[in-house]
Parts: structure tokens; sequence; C-alpha cells
């Protein structure tokens, strides 16, 4: 009971409950501070991606922790207001067989520690993490976790980058790198907080210490502390011993590097540093390998003689990712100055040859100050056309192209899935909204369908959909009919050009004359189609009565006297190409059903001045790859022919803008595609190619594009496309650049308020979702406007090239001699005028036996197709008749003529 009664009173005493009280009131406040430093922050992750060729070496992140050192702040500030100093993550990671890096901020200094990124690494490509990579924790049965520490005094620096002959890096991402797809994952954490310089003053005395022969007690650091180590030596060391004004000891060789070295590092910024490894996988054996690995790798900066890392007891279990995955600093950590943060963490550069590294994709570039920008107001956003976003530096801003810059052309290259057709179908979106008039020549079909699905029911009576492969209902489009009889020459020359492409390997001179010919002859006939070509040069009674409306005094001469001194041999190796060519599309059922209509049911003309639309689906799937290129050869012929008939309209002013889409172009552009490039922007016809590689274009639509196109857009390409496109888009961009661009990632060189302006990087908008899918409402109206039935077609063409027989009649004497004789040589006029009554005679039975439509021919024709001239009207038969002879010698001949 005593000792139990003098324990109380011994507790009871003020000196015991002093120091108590001291070392509980520490230690509650040691565990608010640790509480306060697991607090969530608001934060984010950002993902670091540099180019592979970046050059930028560990001095650059030298100087970018320097900058960083920014973020202290003064501890009476902190005091006040009751915060705590910001700190910093700098991030490895394997996951996935892919090594990222990672830069964690707390967000209210985002902006700062991304602006002094770039500032030092001006090719990284900065973004915000879609998801916390530490999150996947649950997917893995095994976590093995350790941190690193220092294995002698702060004071004393690692091995820097200065010293190593290879990238230290390399051997921290190669340990990484042997993960590769087996699924386990390996992170690095190096913790930064930057503090006062008061932490140079502590080396100072650290190292006037070791020169004095009184070194300080590891683990006290040289803060307040250490007057307790100072303390405890004075009292420990015997009398006598003290300094009595003795010298002090000579240093050995290892402490005067250690005191040269502590000098250095004392002499640069420094930061509390904590570094923290994790492995997470299925097997504690693997973990243990691995992660032994990993310190391994960090052990590269050991000196023997100065500092180094050691791991701190490693254990398995979740608990300790909570602190990685917070990002938590609480302690004070251990001491490295920039240099030393230099030396293990930086970005890789060229010299960092480890697989696995996920490298920027592509370069980017910042856009024009004067870059078309949505601001929300319609009275700006009218004008635009949107359709990217800029993806600089983290720089997002909506733009587009001003409308009148449009109508230079755009110019669009990409390989398949780069993102081609989403663009396009992005400047056709704009285009309804804005209610614009427009045009889509889709040999796909999917860019027709999903166009479809946004227009508004307020345009649907706009819409004339084209779908050859709906053959229950084919629309009219007859590519040789005649709106504007001045364009009959540019019509002719079209349709050649069209099936010359069409047919290149086998075309010839002849094939080309004799066709030219035949299409001259059939443009004066009314309601002439495509499918009398074949009739043309197969049926004489045909051919007759075309001839009989031609009035080119040319093309007749070239049938009644060329054509006509052929024998059959000839003539049959003469045709047999052209009816072969002309034979390959007009025997199909689909073609046949729509060029062979007379009369074209939708009017381009009047859709252009009307700002309606037109969707041509030509799908190679259900139609044919070459019915699908020769049908849009003749649409993109027919744009264009309405387009320059526009020259009615005087003022250029009051053309109406029309956008024409054609994805694959190079299926449809013919040797006359330089022509509409270079010439449709003044009749307000405005272009918007698209094609996959270089090579598909011929030479002459090739310079073209590269010449007249105002607005190049670059998805990603192939390598050999790469070298020539890049020359379209210096200097910001290399070839290497257009190789690597991810899925809807482009490049482009635009022209702005009529300027060239230097190329930038950017990526596609996002289409947004339909508000109402009127496609069943489309076809059905065009249907319904635009189509007829296949049996009325079909019946209407079969009545065409097979009429009814008429009944045989006696067979009429036809004065061919008299015809052969006025056009092989001079013609005496009482000889035509003896010719006469019998041509008569033969008109007036051939008018009888096949009627000819109206308006009438302007010349009688003979059975075999041979017009016979009169002397009325013809220059040939004037000259002839035109006698300075006599009236005695012309009596002469006059009566010797009737003998």
């Amino acid at each position: 009971m005593e000792i139990i009664s003098s324990m109380i009173s011994f507790l009871t005493q003020w000196y015991v409950w002093i120091p108590i009280t001291a070392v509980l009131s520490f230690l509650t406040w040691r565990n608010y501070q640790r509480a306060d430093e697991f607090e969530p922050t608001d934060s984010v992750l950002l993902v670091l991606e540099i180019p592979k060729a970046n050059d930028k070496k560990e001095l650059a992140a030298e100087q970018l922790f320097a900058s960083l050192h920014g973020i202290l702040r003064d501890k009476r500030e902190l005091k006040l207001s009751g915060g705590r100093q910001e700190h910093i993550s700098f991030e490895i990671a394997s996951v996935n067989g892919q090594i990222r890096f990672y830069v964690w901020v707390p967000r209210t200094l985002q902006s700062f520690v991304e602006g002094q990124i770039y500032a030092q690494y001006p090719t990284v490509q900065i973004h915000v993490a879609g998801e916390d990579y530490t999150e996947h924790e649950h997917e893995h049965s095994t976590v093995y976790t350790t941190e690193l520490t220092l294995t002698a005094p702060e004071f004393l620096p690692i091995r820097t980058f200065q010293t190593f002959e290879v990238d230290p890096l390399a051997g921290i991402t190669g340990t990484l790198a042997k993960l590769e797809l087996t699924g386990e994952e390996l992170w690095v954490q190096v913790l930064i907080r930057p503090i006062a310089d008061s932490w140079q003053q502590s080396a100072d005395r650290w190292i006037t210490g070791v020169k004095s022969g009184h070194k300080l007690i590891p683990g006290l650091g040289g803060g307040g502390l250490q007057w307790i180590g100072t303390l405890l030596e004075a009292l420990w060391k015997p009398p006598g011993q003290g300094s009595d004004g003795k010298k002090a000891p000579e240093l050995s060789e290892r402490d005067k590097t250690r005191v040269s070295e502590a000098e250095k590092k004392a002499t640069k910024l420094g930061y509390d540093v904590k570094i923290r490894l994790a492995y997470l996988g299925e097997d504690q054996t693997s973990a243990k390998l691995h992660m032994q690995a990993l310190v391994g790798a960090f052990k590269q900066f050991n000196s023997t003689n100065l500092n180094g890392f050691r791991a701190v007891k490693g254990a398995f279990g979740k608990e300790f990712l909570d602190k990685y995955r917070k990002r938590a600093f609480y302690g004070d950590g251990y001491i490295l100055n920039i240099e030393e943060l230099a030396s293990v963490f930086h970005l890789p550069h060229t010299n960092v040859e480890t697989p696995n590294i996920v490298w920027a994709s592509a370069k980017t570039a910042e856009p024009p100050s004067k870059l078309p920008v949505l601001t929300g107001s319609d009275a700006n956003d009218d004008q635009i056309s949107a359709f990217g976003v800029t993806n600089f530096r983290g720089i997002n801003h909506q733009f587009g192209m001003l409308r009148y810059d449009r109508s230079r052309h755009v110019y669009i290259i990409g390989q398949t899935g780069a993102g081609k057709s989403g663009l396009l179908e992005l400047f056709a979106l704009s285009d309804i909204f804005h209610s614009q008039g427009y045009a889509i020549i889709d040999p796909h079909g999917d860019f027709a369908i999903n166009n479809m699905k946004f227009i508004p029911g307020s345009r649907l009576n706009d819409v004339v959909y084209f779908n050859p492969a709906d053959t229950a209902y084919p629309l009219g489009f007859n590519p040789l009919e005649v709106t504007n009889p001045n364009q009959k020459t540019n019509i002719s020359s079209e349709v050649i050009g069209v099936l010359k492409r069409m047919f290149g390997e086998s075309w010839g001179p002849r094939l080309e004359y004799i066709l030219r010919y035949t299409i001259l002859a059939l443009l004066d006939r009314p309601e002439t189609t495509m499918l009398d070509i074949t009739r043309m040069l197969t049926d004489k009674n045909f051919r007759k009565e075309t001839l009989g409306y031609c009035r080119d005094t040319v093309v007749l001469q070239f049938w009644n006297v060329e054509f006509a001194s052929w024998n059959d041999k000839f003539v049959a190796e003469a045709v047999a190409p052209v009816l072969n060519k002309v034979g390959a599309f007009t025997a199909n059922p689909i073609i046949r059903n729509i060029i062979g209509q007379p009369k074209s049911t939708f009017n381009i003309r009047q859709i252009m001045d009307e700002g309606r639309i037109l969707i041509v689906n030509l799908s190679k799937g259900l139609i044919g790859e070459d019915n699908a290129a020769i049908l849009g050869s003749f649409l993109v012929t027919k744009i264009q022919l309405a387009a320059m008939s526009r020259s009615d309209i005087p003022d250029i002013r009051d053309r109406r803008p029309f956008y024409l889409y054609v994805d694959e172009f190079q299926n449809f552009a013919t040797d006359s595609f330089a022509t509409i490039l270079s010439e449709a922007r003044k009749y307000g016809l405005n272009l918007t190619v698209a094609n996959q590689y270089i090579s598909q274009m011929n030479e002459t639509v090739r310079d073209a594009v590269f010449g007249n196109v105002g607005t190049m857009i670059s998805f990603r390409v192939s390598a050999d496309d790469a070298p020539i496109l890049a020359k379209q888009f210096e200097p910001n961009f290399e070839a290497v650049d257009l190789l690597q661009m991810h899925n809807r990632n482009f490049v482009i060189n635009m022209v702005i308020g009529g300027e060239k302006t230097p190329a930038f990087s950017a990526r596609t908008l996002e289409l947004p979702p339909s508000q109402a899918d009127n496609t069943p409402h489309i076809i059905e109206h065009s249907r319904r406007m635009y189509s007829r039935s296949r049996e009325d077609v079909e019946r209407e063409i079969a009545a065409v090239i097979m009429p009814p027989r008429p009944h045989k009649q006696p067979a009429q004497p036809r004065p061919q001699a008299v015809a052969a004789a006025a056009l092989a040589q001079p013609v005496q006029i009482n000889q035509i005028a003896a010719a006469q009554p019998t041509q008569e005679k033969a008109s007036a039975t051939t008018s009888a036996q096949h009627p000819a439509p109206q308006p009438q021919p302007v010349a009688p024709v003979t059975d075999s197709g041979e017009v016979i001239l009169q002397i009325r009207g013809n220059s040939a038969f004037e000259s002839a008749a035109t006698d300075t002879a006599t009236p005695k010698k012309r009596r002469r001949r006059r009566k010797k003529s009737t003998t």
C-alpha cells in the first residue's frame, strides 16, 4: 500500500505532468498534421506525351524544377491562412504493357504547371487523364509497396546525370518494360514539395561540423533539433577534449569529397521528396522479384562516398495504396536539389530506346490568331462552318471556316477510318442548319445515309435523294439532255471525257473520233439518251432519222461522206469498240432505267439556284464499282455545266453559293476537273473533296488540286504520301508528323479572310445526336416527286428501242447517185433542178413511212442515212452556182445538159 501511495504521490507532482503533457500535446499536433495532410485535395492528373524526336534532355528538367519552385509560399502566410504548402507528384506507370508519364497537381496550380512544362518541352502534349490509373487495384490479388529513403545524411548528394554516360531514365523504364503484356503493373511516384533556403544554412552547419570534426548526428537533420545533439555531445565529451584553440583535424580524402559535393548541392534550390514504388499482380514471388529489380534501378544513383537510395521494408497489402492514390505528403521527407530531381525524373528523349513508352502520336502547332472561333453569337457563328477544335497545349477552341473562304475549295486526304467522312458530315451539317444548298456524291453510302438523319422536317421538301439501288423507283437522269443549246459542245466533250476516264486503258483515237461525231449528231435530236449511241451506229433507219435533225455541216460531212465510204468490214471494226464500251453500262438494267429516261426528273440548276439539297447514294456494294463511277462522273459533269450556265446571272454576288461534297472524288474526276477547281468559284460552286492517297489521282488532277485548292486538310496518311504532303504544311510539320496522328486528329493549312495561314493541328468535333430521323420521309418524298415506277420506265424504253414495225411498202427509187455526185464534185444548177422532183418524192415517201417528231428535219434523207443537200441555204452549192460565164455560154451548157 505504501508503494502505491508513493506512486500516486509521485504522479501528482507538477514536474511529472509537464513532460507528459508536452509529449501528449506533440503527439496530438502530429496526428492533426497528418490528418490534415490526408485531407482530399481538389486535384487533376495530367498525362504527358512527348514526341519521339524530342531532343530536350535532363538540363531541361532541371530548369523545369527550378521554375516550379515558385509555388513555395511564405511560412507566415501559411500560418495566417491555416493552409499548408502545396506539393506536386511526378509519376511513371506501366499499365497494360504501356509506359506513361504523369503529373499530379492541385487544380489551382494546373495552369502554372502546364505553362512551365511547355516552356521547357515545347513539343510535349498535355491532356487530362480520362481516369486515374491507380483506381484498378481491385483487379489484382497481390499488391507490394515500398518507399525509398537515403543511405546517408540528406546534405550529401546522390549521383546525378552529369556523371552518367547513358540516360539514367533508361534504367528505370527498362525495368518497367519487362512486364510487357503480363497484366502486371509497376508504379513510380516522386512527390516533391519546395522548401525555403534555410536548408542550405543547415547544410553549411553540417559542413562546418565535418571540417571541425563535430559531425551532425544523422537523423536529426539540420533543423531546430540539432542543438540537442550538440548539447549531448558536449555533455558526453570528457573535460579537456574541447577545441582549446587547437587546429581542426586534417580531413581524409573521403571527407574532403563529401564536403565538396555537399557544398555544390547546397548551391541549388531544394525540395522535400518522397519516392514510392508499387507492384500489382497475382503472385508474391513475382512481386518481390519485380520490386527488387525496380529498387535496383534506383541504386544506379548510389555513390560509395556520397549518398544513394535504399528501400524501406516492403509490405504486402492494399493499405499503403491509399497514400499512393491520394498522393499524400506527410512528414518532412528528405532533401534533393533540382539537379538530383532532374536525374531521377525527366521526360524521355531520343537516347531512350525503351519499348512500350507511349510517345506523342503527332506534333501539335499553334493556330493562327485570326482563326474563326465560335463565340455563341448568332451574328458571328452563322458565317462559320464549324468542324474542329484546336489541340495546341490544352487550349480547346471550337472553330470553323468562313463561308466566303470555302469558295476557294477544300481538299481532305487520309487513310481509311482516320476521320474524313466525319469531317465531311460536319461541313454538311453546318449547311443544313444554316439553310444552305449542297450536293453529296457518296460512293460508299454511309455519308449519304447519315446526312439524311440530320435534315429537319422544315427542309424535307428541299431534298432530292438519288439512290440507283432503289430499282423499283428509278429517278431519271439523262447525261445527254440539253437544257442550254449553247452547251452542246461542252456536253459532248464532258461525256467523252467521262467515258475516256472509265475505259482509258483500251481507249483509242478512232474510238473517240467516232464517238464524238455520234454524240454531236444525237445532241440535235430531241429527247435523245445514252441508249441512242448504240442505235446510231447499228440502225440505219435511226441514223437516217437522227441526221435529219442535224444542223452542223461538219457532222453531216462525217456521216454522209466519210462514214458512208467505209465498207461493212471496216465499219464493223470501227464501231465495235464503241459498242463494247457504251454497252458495258447501258446493258445493266439498273443504269439503263435511269439514263434511258429522256427527261431528267430533277433540275440541277434549279437545285443550285434555290438552295436545295441533292443527296446521291452511289454505294458500290449495291450497284457495282464501274456503274457508281460512271454515274458519279456524269453527275459531277452536270453540276459543273449547271454552274457554268449561271453566267446568265450578270452580278456574281447574285449567284447563290452551292456546296458540292465528293467522297473518293478520284473515281469521278476527269481531265476537265482542273477547270472546275479554277472556274467554279466564279459561279458559286464550292467544292469539298476527299480521298485516301495521292496516287489515286492522275497527274492532271493532282496538279489541279495542289495548285487551286485553298484549304488542305490531312489526317493520317501513308508513308508514300507523307513526304509529298509535308511540303504543303512546312515549316510547322514534317513527314513523320503526318504518319503518327490518332483518328480524328488532322493538320490543316487554311485560308482565312482570303489569305493563306500557317499550318496548325486540331481534331474534329463530335457529331451531335440527330434530333429526329426523317430518312423514311425523305425517301418517300423523293419517290413521289422525282421517281417513276420501273414498269413504266421499262415499257417506255422498250417502245423507243423497238418501235412497232410499219407495213412494208414497195421500195421507192432514191436518187442516191445524185446525192453522191453533189458531195463528190461541183454540181451544175440544171443537174440539181432535175434531181429535185425525185428528191421531193423520196422525201414524201420517207415521211409517210416513218413520220419524224417535231421539229421537222432541215434536209431530206435517203435510206442509207445520207442527206440530199439542196442548193438553197448551202454555202458549198451557192459558191458552185456562182457562174461568171456569158449568157450565151450558159444557154449552150443548158441545152447540152438537157440533151
